[in-house]
């Protein structure tokens, strides 16, 4: 792949810093000094920031959801469905700037500890009880987020080198489900069975605590990340400036009128919808005219990322659509305890940390992985569908439930990490944040597709609903895998 010419300045900064592109100055891709006590200090952080993200995913919609007269905001089941994917794919969509500003501006361990810091501010926000403070809460958390995933992903690149990326990435994925496991068991409980916004401080004393270890970590990590790869000049500087600002602006102006409801909750979420779904391909696309990227190559990154949207179309309606049927159609009690509705969220990652050592041994090809994961998606909502139409007589067994979290638990093992090496090895020199960050976007696209395509439970029955879901997964997955031969020459792995 070729690379932009890039000014000698610049080039020394990068061997001065060693930032997170560092892994392509490296010809024979070994791992920075110290890779061990490093790797450990970006998990730390990213542990506690998971911990905070899956507390906050596994009670969200159950608080939309819930009567006024149980705390909650008493919205409807599509609402709050859509809400929350549009929540997550912001999440993901934020990377994009995020990882801009880390790449351009801050640096990422600058881009970590002010991501930290806001994460930690707005779910603080959440833990208000007042409806107002959810929108700004959900900004807060959705801002910080786009600047600690793909900047923590670059340093966790830089830190392994090229030649163990991929298997890196697995462990850390692995490892971090320790927070996912843990997080919906503590702020579920102090969410449901206390109140909902002692759920939300408990996420934000997380992100509060992952922040102070990552600070004095950060000696561990030499200068991997102190340093942004492309600075901007000046006069790029203030341009930036003034956009940011209008955006910003933009920002602020549509959540408050929808706080005050003048603006329809619903055309924002849609409008926000098309611009999610459109602009991973739009700046893909606008990367090819302007870099000397191979073209095939980002081509066949294109069409393999987003064919995985269709995987995390399923994947992301574990925080909504799972845990309304959870809520809803599942026999909870055990001995007289109803278990809350939220611990059920702490099922896909224990089977996510007892998958994860057989996946990483996993030798295949970059297409046969995302086939694979598309495929045991699809056969999860087929399961879903059967479980729908049985709770049409009463409450369901959890193990239902139990069957659809092991099927796509064991795509996504496969698929995440594979994800963000492929991510990284397409990624031009100096951009590695943002394409780390398309992964992501991509995931957003299916996201806010899921969530918007559950408003078709108005009028579709349930398990028709879950047919559809599950059989554009499956069709999706047969397509990858008959463009295979197309495909594969032009990606690595």
């Amino acid at each position: 792949m070729n690379s932009p010419s890039r000014t000698r300045g610049h080039s020394d900064a990068r061997g001065r810093h060693g930032d997170a592109g560092d892994e392509q100055s490296r010809p024979d891709g070994a791992a920075l000094p110290g890779a061990r006590r490093g790797f450990l200090t970006l998990l730390g952080v990213d542990l506690w920031e998971r911990f905070s993200f899956f507390g906050m995913a596994a009670i969200l919609v159950l608080y939309l959801t819930a009567a006024p007269a149980d705390g909650g905001l008493g919205m409807s089941q599509q609402t709050a469905t859509a809400l929350f994917a549009t929540y997550m794919s912001l999440n993901f969509l934020a990377g994009l700037p995020g990882g801009w500003l880390a790449d351009r501006v801050l640096g990422a361990r600058r881009a970590v500890l002010a991501g930290g810091a806001l994460i930690a501010c707005g779910h603080a926000v959440l833990a208000l009880a007042a409806a107002p403070a959810l929108y700004t809460g959900l900004a807060l958390v959705v801002a910080g987020t786009g600047l600690v995933k793909p900047s923590l992903a670059a340093m966790v690149s830089a830190v392994s080198g090229t030649a163990r990326r991929e298997e890196a990435f697995s462990r850390f994925y692995m490892c971090i489900q320790v927070s996912a496991l843990l997080a919906p068991v503590l702020t579920g409980f102090l969410a449901e069975k206390v109140t909902w916004h002692l759920g939300f401080a408990a996420a934000a004393f997380g992100m509060a605590a992952g922040l102070a270890q990552f600070r004095l970590g950060l000696r561990v990590l030499d200068g991997t990340g102190s340093a942004p790869t492309r600075p901007l000049t000046r006069a790029q500087a203030r341009t930036a400036a003034r956009r940011t600002a209008v955006v910003l602006a933009l920002g602020a102006v549509a959540t408050t009128a929808v706080a005050l409801g003048a603006l329809p909750l619903l055309a924002l979420l849609a409008l926000l919808g098309v611009a999610t779904v459109c602009l991973p391909f739009v700046y893909l696309r606008s990367l090819g005219r302007r870099s000397t990227v191979e073209r095939a190559r980002l081509t066949a990154f294109t069409t393999v990322m987003a064919a995985s949207a269709a995987f995390w179309m399923i994947f992301a309606q574990s925080g909504s659509v799972l845990s309304l049927f959870a809520a809803h159609h599942t026999d909870r009690d055990i001995l007289g305890f109803t278990v809350p509705a939220s611990w059920l969220q702490s099922v896909h990652p224990l089977f996510i940390l007892l998958l994860a050592p057989l996946a990483g041994r996993l030798r295949t090809t970059t297409t046969a992985k995302f086939a694979g994961a598309l495929a045991a998606a699809g056969l999860s909502f087929f399961v879903m569908a059967a479980a729908a139409l049985l709770a049409r007589t009463g409450d369901v067994s959890v193990t239902w439930l139990i069957a659809v979290y092991l099927l796509y638990s064991l795509g996504e093992v496969v698929l995440a990490p594979a994800g963000l090496a492929l991510a990284a090895a397409v990624a031009p020199p100096g951009y590695l944040n943002r394409f780390l960050a398309l992964n992501g976007m991509f995931a957003a696209v299916g996201v806010v597709l899921g969530g918007q395509l559950y408003r078709l439970t108005a009028i579709l029955p349930l398990p028709a609903y879950f047919l559809l879901m599950g059989g554009t997964a499956l069709a999706t997955g047969a397509f990858v895998a008959a463009r295979s031969s197309h495909l594969q020459p032009h990606l690595p792995g």
